[in-house]
């Protein structure tokens, strides 16, 4: 959500940060409902005033034996109007709330300009791709092959865009996500959360996830919605609340299934389990000092990284220009994993930093010590890693020419000591 103020106080800059999402000027309509809201509230205190001034008028000339009918006549005229006048000032508030709801947010001004995913910009690149002495197959070849990845099964039970993992596979995902959090929580100082995996239309909309995001998620019958990322329960935890400048920053990462109904990706990555309606992620959330936010940000970034140096798979990372980056966010990496099967760079988790664009839509503020005024914090968000995605980046890296895949050092105290998936 915007703060009104500064668009008050910087309507050209507004402007031209929309512009640079591809939307006409935004800050004169959006100017012309809050001075009219404004208006409103000041015509409706007014005449509440009056009316409570009148109101004690009536007892004054009754306790003196005078005829109080034309006051009293007043008093419900004015009862009428401010009744009026405060659905009025309810209804431009709602609308005003929506209008700066819905608006994407402000970019950073270190975010390239581009159409999509074409223009986002390399910034470096970790490893060369791996080589083999023949051709590496995909991820679902290799799991079929090996009986351990049955996508057939799946689609019989639940339909497209599932897998039964068996076996190996499936303790070698378990192995993936316990070692991001082994590392998150006592390398990097994440606090591990086991959060809610439904959230309700009022946290989603307080985000700006709804209605922006409505089709790629999926709802219950209940007002709940299935979460599509731990990022939305963690960063509504303080909703409503005040922080202490010196707690922050506070950071916490959680391992939850995710659930996608993928709307918007019809066609795509139909093959394997790249695009599947449900998959397992380690995200990592950060409340922090605005002075700190980007320092903040390129920290949780290298968290990410770490992931995959300690992994030993090749990857990259790339900035997203504005015609690619998320709607709620000011500035994102994306770090991309070659995947030999595909003889590709894919993404695999993304580092964003929000700004207080989220925490203006939950009211999570934080004070300085000895002052009264509150500001609001900056909420940063990054996966840490995409589980499912990178048990495929580990079976692609590490696949061997008979098709069994070697099991990465920092993962074989998970499996038992297992060196190898035969």
């Amino acid at each position: 959500m915007h703060d009104i103020k500064f668009i008050r106080e910087n309507p050209e800059e507004f402007d031209q940060h929309m512009a640079r999402r591809g939307l006409v000027p935004q800050s004169a309509d959006i100017l012309k409902l809050d001075e009219e809201h404004r208006a409103l509230q000041t015509k409706f205190q007014t005449q509440q005033a009056e009316r409570n001034r009148l109101s004690k008028e009536i007892g004054k000339v009754k306790a003196s034996g005078g005829d109080a009918d034309a006051i009293m006549k007043q008093v419900a005229d004015l009862k009428e109007e401010t009744q009026r006048l405060e659905h009025e000032e309810k209804e431009l508030g709602e609308q005003l709330h929506e209008k700066l709801a819905t608006l994407p947010n402000l970019l950073h001004e270190n975010v390239p300009d581009g159409k999509d995913e074409n223009n986002n910009r390399k910034e470096r690149t970790v490893g060369e791709p791996t080589k083999f002495s023949f051709k590496p197959r995909e991820h679902h070849d290799l799991g079929e092959a090996l009986g351990l990845m049955d996508f057939e099964r799946a689609t019989k039970v639940s339909g497209a865009r599932f897998v039964f993992l068996k076996g190996a596979l499936a303790r070698l995902e378990r192995a993936l996500a316990q070692f991001m959090l082994d590392l998150h929580t006592e390398e990097f100082g994440y606090t591990e959360i086991s959060p809610p995996l439904m959230i309700n239309t009022k946290s989603l909309t307080a985000l700006g996830k709804l209605p922006k995001f409505s089709e790629d998620l999926f709802k219950t019958n209940h007002d709940y919605w299935m979460i599509a990322t731990s990022e939305v329960v963690l960063s509504s935890y303080f909703a409503d609340e005040i922080l202490s400048a010196k707690d922050l920053p506070i950071r916490m990462c959680a391992f939850t299934p995710c659930f996608r109904s993928e709307a918007g990706a019809a066609g795509r990555d139909t093959a394997g389990m790249i695009r599947h309606h449900q998959f397992y992620k380690v995200e990592l959330v950060s409340f922090s000092h605005p002075d700190k936010s980007w320092e903040e940000h390129e920290r949780m970034t290298s968290c990410a990284e770490e992931v995959l140096k300690r992994l030993k798979i090749p990857y990259r990372i790339v900035t997203l220009c504005t015609g690619d980056i998320g709607f709620d966010m000011m500035k994102t990496y994306d770090l991309e994993v070659w995947l030999p099967g595909q003889d590709r760079y894919r993404e695999i988790s993304s580092c964003s930093n929000a700004g207080p664009y989220q925490a203006m839509g939950t009211k999570t503020r934080f004070r300085e010590e000895g002052e009264k005024q509150t500001e609001f914090v900056h909420t940063l968000n990054g996966s840490g890693q995409a589980v499912g995605r990178c048990l495929i980046a580990v079976m692609e890296n590490y696949q061997q020419e008979d098709g069994s895949i070697k099991v990465p050092d920092v993962l074989q105290k998970y499996m038992g000591g297992m060196t190898v998936i035969k």
